[in-house]
């Protein structure tokens, strides 16, 4: 009985060892996606640049993932509404926000308070595009023909021309401040409620000139209505390579973009944001995916997460900077 006992004994031993061993083991993940659909949480409207981009890479990505993508509207606030959602989502990677330079650059810096950080809130997973802005004028206001000349006139009649932008601290109303400022130039900042009344504003004559995306002022610049002059990228801009950069035609250095890129929760699985940016990297190269964006007025990004990270803190600390510059603030 008592050798019974023993081996009994023993191979309790042995169980609670292999037990003990087993849970020591790095756990497995899950697959991923898993079947799931992944959701993209807009940061602005149907039909807002941010949606257009969004919608370019959902059937690629689905067919490169093997998973649905849905598309979930959460706009409001600057985007805020979204980017607070996201941030309090689970990180398995299945809510992933479209944010962009405006999200998670120029909101950190003109909001007082935000009910999460711009960094230590997010995983950045992979950028999409980086957008242009062009210096856009109506040549029956303002009869110029290239960004020095527009430097020279406005320079000489301080305050007498106005410039409009798509509403107090976004990027087209920072971008033509910090225009301004590297010029030395004083125009009246008129902000309208979004891209359409901002343009109107222009068409009428209301206000001579904004620097809004290309992709905005395009339909209006082919109809012969609207004069481009320059656009804010460092390189031209492909659709509208005629058009010089600001830089190169008459104010040297200027630089002034917006990126547009998905993020997730922070705490993300490593593997899984890699996963996506593979995918991400995969349908931005697909052809017809990148002659739209091109054709729109964008240039593609494609970076790692890591080099993605970097260019989140990088830009936040550039609108910091050029918001301070400009004393703009919001509650």
């Amino acid at each position: 009985m008592s050798a019974v006992r023993s081996v009994l004994c023993s191979l309790t031993t042995v169980a609670c060892m292999l037990l003990a061993s087993v849970a020591h083991l790095p756990a497995q993940a899950a697959p991923w996606p898993d079947g799931k659909p992944v959701t993209i949480v807009m940061t602005f409207p149907a039909g807002s640049g941010v949606d257009v981009a969004g919608r370019l890479i959902q059937e690629p990505l689905e067919r490169i993932l093997g998973t649905k993508i849905l598309i979930d509207y959460k706009a409001g606030a600057a985007g805020n509404i979204a980017s607070d959602y996201v941030a309090r989502a689970r990180p398995d990677g299945y809510t992933l926000l479209l944010g962009t330079s405006g999200t998670h650059g120029i909101n950190a810096a003109l909001y007082r308070k935000l009910p999460f950080d711009v960094e230590a809130d997010f995983t950045p997973v992979a950028p999409l595009i980086d957008v242009s802005n062009v210096l856009t004028i109506n040549p029956a206001v303002i009869d110029v023909k290239t960004v020095k000349e527009f430097i020279d006139l406005v320079k000489a009649n301080p305050g007498k021309y106005n410039f409009a932008s798509t509403g107090n601290g976004t990027g087209t109303h920072l971008a033509f401040a910090d225009f301004n400022a590297r010029a030395g130039l004083q125009m009246v900042h008129v902000p309208y409620k979004g891209g359409p009344d901002a343009m109107l504003g222009v068409l009428q004559g209301d206000v001579c000139c904004i620097m809004n995306q290309v992709q905005t002022v395009l339909s209006q610049w082919r109809a012969g209505k609207v004069r481009l002059l320059g656009v804010t990228t460092a390189t031209r801009v492909e659709v509208v390579g005629d058009v010089p950069t600001i830089a190169e035609s008459g104010l040297p250095g200027f630089s002034n973009y917006i990126w547009f890129g998905l993020l997730g929760p922070k705490g993300m699985d490593p593997q899984v944001v890699e996963r996506i940016n593979s995918a991400v990297r995969q349908a931005l190269e697909t052809p017809e995916v990148r002659q739209k964006l091109v054709a729109t007025g964008n240039t593609v990004r494609i970076e790692t997460p890591a080099d993605f990270a970097a260019t989140v803190r990088k830009d936040r600390v550039r609108w910091a900077e050029l918001v301070r510059a400009i004393g703009v603030t919001i509650e």
